[in-house]
């Protein structure tokens, strides 16, 4: 019989110094609480990333540092909860001309509450194209 390869007389068997804190962690995901806690989130903040990812194009965070990836990420929350607020709103509404006044008030209101807050934060802002 041959002799064992060389890979296999050096096989090893490592744990990591932080070992505890793994199974602690695992022991809490698999808690009554933490099984709770995760269909929790599944249903109310990981939707909200998958829209951003698939159908707003909000793919990586061009940004460098902390403050500046806050403020995009925070951007791209005002974009996500405005669309859902349009869509509300265009289901409580009639006439056409009223969802466009209202749609247009709300657009600029929402450009001046950007701006001011990119200013506030040294950043320049260009104007926002629409289709109308």
């Amino acid at each position: 019989m041959g002799k064992p390869t060389k890979s296999a007389q050096e096989k090893k068997f490592t744990v990591t110094y932080y070992r505890e804190e793994y199974e602690r962690n695992i022991a809490r995901v698999d808690s009554n609480q933490g099984r709770y806690m995760k269909g929790k989130r599944q249903s109310t903040v990981e939707p909200v990333f998958g829209t951003l990812t698939h159908f707003m194009g909000f793919n990586k965070v061009n940004t460098i540092g902390i403050k500046q990836a806050n403020k995009c990420m925070q951007l791209s929350a005002i974009a996500y909860n405005f669309k859902k607020y349009m869509k509300f709103i265009e289901k409580r509404t009639k006439s056409a001309a009223r969802v466009l006044a209202l749609y247009f008030s709300l657009k600029n209101t929402l450009y001046k509450a950007i701006n001011t807050l990119l200013r506030a934060c040294k950043i320049k802002c260009i104007k926002i194209k629409t289709a109308f």
